[in-house]
Order: structure tokens, then C-alpha cells, then sequence
């Protein structure tokens, strides 16, 4: 999968943009036309109404978007919140009103502009440079779409971007206020640091009964037991199956023969050319010209043969192969047009053909090498033999003792019975939780959400008979019985006592680190003094620090209109920190950071205008939100298809 991608770059490209363009259109025959009439609406653009169903269908492409990142397993829950209805609801508003400002500015995309953005689509040429339009409609097809539907709304696409260009192009980040912000980020300054250990100041703390017992009443969420439970467990599986399978050596030769075909390649074939296009609707004497000029190259080929790559990068015009001195790589019988293919499968090893004609114009060819076909040894693929033959008597082994094992578990008063029977391990688990537990992999039976969930059922809980069996993936089946179970509790005070006055005291002694640290900050701003504090050092916002980020932030950000300053920061579980700002330096300017940094800001200021200019067209359309309809739960139904 990967190597295709690898080396179809420029198609995934196209096929990508096909998924994620259509979120952009704006209007078109899907935003406006289709949707008008009496269907209820989600909201209102001036007198154009946001259908249901047109919100519906963004939900479903965003989902589809979250799919294809994130695998078929990505929750589509996850995307019907109130805070992703709005998001989707407000970019369906947002494109409504430019396409409407579009519209009222006259703004328009001529045939040629929208014929040559279909054009440059990556992936859609053919081997003589035309445009590939079967392709380029299975691609759309792919996509619910037909070259009509996309051009229109690729159209309207491209008017709404001229609209947004020439907002962004107002954006305008003044030289000033880039060379102040330049110089901030580059500004350094001359630190010491005082601390004060939380550690110093523990045997001055002094925590009460009354204290711990407080701090119990009102932090008892730290002091729960979470409900669990004890199980035994067994399980079967096509894996555990296979482990047990045998497989003959007369099994194993049988199905090599069977499948031969899998383990053979075909006969290969490397072969350069030399391609002058000949347009469909050319002239005669265009085709002799054509004609005429292959004939030269041909004879000039026959004379010396070495000259092939150098007059097929001058002269072919097959974009794809030219550069490469006309090499097409090695391929197969009936992967090229059939009249190059049967020219090339006629050719000897180190060959040149005469003229060869085909619908893309007149080739030369040379045959540059060939594999020919062959067939792995039955030893080299034996292993894999193994394996799949065992694959495939386990899942027949487990269809048929599936049944079994549902009986028994079904018939018996414990699964100790049924493992014995089936031989089967029984294993036991204690304290489980309701969710499973992060450290361990989901792997393990007993820490797969759907084994909780069934020893978590109400009438496994009570009852503690041997659970129906389930499905736990595909081909395994479990049974399982609680044994023991444990409600939620709360550990007794007297039990957690001596860690409460382990916190308390952290707490405390923490506290009185930040009372000292404060009150040599407030001497300091009376008498300063550097007794007590480190060397100094020199920090900015471009360079690493010694110094943690937090107490970093609070120096950077400290006012230095009079020097010295101080700051200080509590470090949590440390105690507090004194910082003594000495000095204020400019730094050293950077040209290139200076350069992208201006770069950022004009993006940023670029996109603030966009998204004010927006804002301004809503208001100006007067857009209204209906609430019960967004909020309704027949709206977004999309997202649990």
C-alpha cells in the first residue's frame, strides 16, 4: 500500500483533493439550487435559507475526513457535541455570505481560468501529455460527483478565493511595531535566583487531628475504592486453534500446486522510447512533418544506438520518461497500449524497433533488458505455506467447536468443566475495574472493554453464573464468572490518616516557603541586596535556559522600568523561587528569524482581516441560528451512519 502511495504521489494528491474540496464549495448546484424550496432550514443568510440537509451533508463529509485520518474505528460520536454543530453551522454560514458578496461584486472566473485548474490537477495525464478524462471522471464518480456538479462548484470556489485574496492582500504589518516585537523576542536579560526549600521549613509545621479530618471530609473523592470485581475466565480462539494444528508435508504440496500462481511473476520487460506526439485533428502535412522528423532520429539511432537517451531527452515528448533518457522502467505484458506492448514482447534483449504508431503519436523503442518469468521453490515459501493452511483449519476447527463451547458453558455449573472438556485454560483475574487499565495492553482478555462490560452486567454481578459466551474479536469467543464483587467504598480515616499528614504537611511547609520568598521580595524593593543569590545568568526568549519554563515566563514578563526588579514563582512540591533582574540587554539581531517572524505576523494579521471581514458580512446579512433545529436530534443523525 505504501510503495503505491510512494510512487503515485501525484494521483493521492488528486484523489485527496476530491475528498476535502467539496467541503469548501460555497454555492454552486449543492449550495444553492438544490436546496431551495420549502425544506426545513438551520438557518438564515439574508433571504437564502441553510438547509438541514446541507448541514447534515457537511457533518457526514467531516466525518468522512476523520475517517481517512484516523481509521474506520474513529468514533463519529465524537464530532456531534453542541461545539462541533456550531463549527460546522458556522462554515457553512461563512461560505454562504462571501459566495453572496462574491456574487454582488460581480466577481466571476472565466472558462479558460477554471479549465486550467482542471488541468493542473496532479495525477490526470496520460503518457503523451493529454489530459485523462476517464480518470478524472472514476475519480469523481468515486466521490458522488460528476464533472458538471464539481466544475460548478469548483467555479464558484475560485470566485469566493479572489474575494479572500484581495482581503488578505490589504494586510499590513508595520516596519514599527515588527521591530519592537523583533526586539522584545530577542531582549535578554541578567537573572539571580534565591530559593526557599518547602523542605527547610517542615519541622516548623504542626498538623492537627482536626486539620487531617477536614481535609478527609472535603477531599473524599481522593479516598474511594473503586467498585471491583474477581473473575475465572476461558477463552477460545481460531489463534489458540492454529497453535495446536498440525500440517503434512502432503498438504503442504498440494496447496503450493493449488496456488502456484501466487508465488510466480510474470516476464518483465525495461524498455526506453522516444515518443513524438501526433495531435488527432492533425494535418497532413503535420503528419508527415512528424514523420519525417522520426525517420531522422531513427537513422540516426541505427548509426549509434548510444545515442538514445540523449535524443529522447531532447526529443520525446512524454513527459514522464524524457528526463530519464526515455527509460519507462520494467513492466509487464498488457500494461502498456497494445501496439507499443506487442513491439516490445517481439524485441531481443538490447534491440531497437522500426517506427511504431499508436493513438499518443510515433515511438522508437529500444529494449533495454528483461526478467523472465519465474516461480518460487516450494522451500522458500513453505513457512508461509504453514501458516495459512493452519489459518485456514483453525477457523473451519473454530466454526465447529464454537457450537460446542457455547453448549457446555450454557450446560455447565462452572468453567472449570468446560476447560477440562475443551481443553482450555481457566484463568482468573482480580480487582477489575469498569474501564480498563491503561498500563495493560487491550490484548489481554480480561482488559478488553468488552469483557468488562459483560462481568460488569447487572445479572453476572448478582447472579454469578457462567456468562453467554461473546465475541471478543473476530474468531474468539469468552466465558466468563464473577467471583467476588467489591462496591465503591471509602477507605476508613484512621487507614489514609498518615498520608493526609504527609500532604498536609507538604502543604504547609510549601505555604510558608511562599511566605518567606514574598517577604524578601518586599525587603529587597526597601534594600536590595544579592547576599544569598546565585551567579548570574542570561536568559531570552530565543535561547535555552537554564531556568524553568514557568519561572522563565514570569522573569520575561516582569516589569524592568527600574532595575534591579524582582519576581518571584512557586514551584509546586519545591517550594519558591526569588528572581533578582540585574540587567536588560538588546540582544543580538537575527536577520532570518526576523524575516520569518515578520512572515508569521503578516499571516496572522492577514487571517485576523479575513475572519473580521467575515464577521462584518454576517452581520450585514443579517444571519439568524435556528437553535431548536441545531439542537434538535434528528439533526446530525450523519454522524452515527
Amino acid at each position: 500500500m505504501f510503495d503505491f502511495i510512494r510512487t503515485h504521489q501525484r494521483l493521492m494528491q488528486f484523489v485527496l483533493l476530491l475528498i476535502i474540496f467539496p467541503s469548501f464549495v460555497v454555492g454552486g448546484v449543492v449550495g444553492f439550487n438544490s436546496f431551495s424550496g420549502s425544506r426545513a432550514e438551520i438557518a438564515k443568510v439574508g433571504s437564502e435559507g441553510v438547509p438541514v440537509e446541507e448541514f447534515n451533508q457537511a457533518l457526514r463529509s467531516q466525518i468522512d475526513r476523520m475517517k481517512q485520518a484516523y481509521g474506520p474505528d474513529f468514533d463519529a460520536q465524537l464530532l456531534n457535541t453542541p461545539e462541533m454543530r456550531k463549527e460546522i453551522l458556522d462554515g457553512l454560514i461563512s461560505r454562504r455570505v462571501v459566495a453572496l458578496e462574491a456574487k454582488q461584486s460581480k466577481l466571476a472566473v472565466t472558462d479558460e481560468a477554471l479549465q486550467k485548474n482542471i488541468l493542473e490537477i496532479p495525477g490526470l495525464r496520460k503518457p503523451d501529455n493529454s489530459f485523462d478524462k476517464d480518470r478524472y471522471k472514476s475519480l469523481l464518480a468515486a466521490q458522488g460527483m460528476t464533472p458538471a456538479s464539481y466544475e460548478v462548484s469548483l467555479r464558484q470556489d475560485l470566485t469566493n478565493q479572489q474575494l479572500i485574496d484581495a482581503i488578505q492582500g490589504t494586510a499590513i504589518m508595520p516596519k514599527a511595531i515588527a521591530a519592537r516585537i523583533a526586539a522584545i523576542s530577542e531582549q535578554e536579560r541578567e537573572v539571580q535566583s534565591l530559593g526557599f526549600k518547602a523542605k527547610d521549613y517542615l519541622n516548623e509545621v504542626k498538623v492537627t487531628d482536626e486539620m487531617m479530618r477536614a481535609f478527609y471530609d472535603k477531599n473524599g473523592s481522593q479516598f474511594e475504592v473503586p467498585e471491583s470485581v474477581s473473575v475465572e475466565y476461558v477463552v477460545l480462539s481460531a489463534e489458540s486453534l492454529a497453535e495446536k494444528t498440525t500440517v503434512s508435508d502432503t498438504e503442504v504440496a498440494a496447496y503450493y500446486e493449488q496456488n502456484k500462481n501466487r508465488y510466480s511473476t510474470e516476464e518483465l520487460r525495461q524498455a526506453s522510447h522516444i515518443l513524438l506526439s501526433v495531435a488527432k485533428d492533425a494535418s497532413e502535412a503535420d503528419k508527415k512533418a512528424v514523420q519525417t522528423k522520426a525517420e531522422g532520429l531513427l537513422a540516426q539511432l541505427r548509426k549509434d544506438p548510444s545515442l538514445f537517451p540523449k535524443l529522447a531527452k531532447e526529443n520525446s515528448q512524454d513527459p514522464g520518461s524524457a528526463q530519464n533518457g526515455g527509460d519507462l522502467g520494467f513492466f509487464k505484458r498488457g500494461a502498456m497500449t497494445k501496439a507499443f506492448d506487442e513491439t516490445v514482447f517481439k524485441l531481443k534483449q538490447g534491440e531497437m524497433s522500426g517506427l511504431v504508431t499508436t493513438e499518443y503519436g510515433i515511438h522508437i523503442v529500444q529494449l533495454n533488458a528483461i526478467k523472465a518469468a519465474a516461480v518460487k521453490p516450494l522451500d522458500e515459501v513453505r513457512g508461509e505455506l504453514v501458516a495459512e493452511i493452519k489459518k485456514q483449519k483453525a477457523s473451519k476447527a473454530f466454526a465447529e467447536a464454537a457450537d460446542t463451547f457455547t453448549n457446555l458453558v450454557e450446560q455447565s455449573d462452572s468453567l472449570q468443566a468446560v476447560a477440562e472438556k475443551m481443553n482450555l485454560k481457566l484463568e482468573k483475574a482480580s480487582n477489575l475495574g469498569r474501564q480498563a487499565n491503561p498500563i495493560l495492553p487491550p490484548t489481554v482478555a480480561s482488559n478488553n472493554p468488552k469483557f468488562l462490560k459483560a462481568v460488569f452486567a447487572d445479572e453476572a454481578i448478582k447472579k454469578k453464573h457462567n456468562i453467554d459466551p461473546t465475541e471478543l474479536a473476530p474468531n474468539t469467543l469468552f466465558s466468563a464468572r464473577v467471583l467476588e464483587h467489591k462496591p465503591k467504598s471509602k477507605r476508613a480515616f484512621d487507614e489514609v490518616k498518615a498520608s493526609i499528614q504527609t500532604q498536609l504537611v507538604q502543604v504547609e511547609a510549601q505555604s510558608l516557603a511562599k511566605k518567606a520568598g514574598l517577604a524578601k521580595i518586599a525587603a529587597l524593593k526597601s534594600s536590595d541586596s544579592t547576599n544569598g543569590f546565585n551567579d548570574l545568568k542570561l536568559v531570552s526568549r530565543t535561547k535555552q535556559s537554564e531556568i524553568a519554563p514557568e519561572a522563565l515566563q514570569a522573569v520575561l514578563k516582569a516589569d524592568v522600568q527600574k532595575l534591579p526588579a524582582f519576581v518571584g514563582v512557586e514551584v509546586p512540591g519545591v517550594g519558591y523561587e526569588v528572581f533578582r533582574i540585574a540587567k536588560v540587554l538588546p540582544g543580538t539581531p537575527d536577520p532570518t528569524r526576523r524575516a520569518n517572524e515578520g512572515r508569521q505576523l503578516e499571516n496572522a494579521i492577514a487571517q485576523q482581516e479575513v475572519f473580521s471581514y467575515i464577521e462584518a458580512l454576517k452581520q450585514r446579512a443579517k444571519v439568524t441560528v435556528n437553535q431548536s433545529a441545531l439542537n434538535s436530534k434528528n439533526v446530525g443523525d450523519a454522524s452515527s451512519q
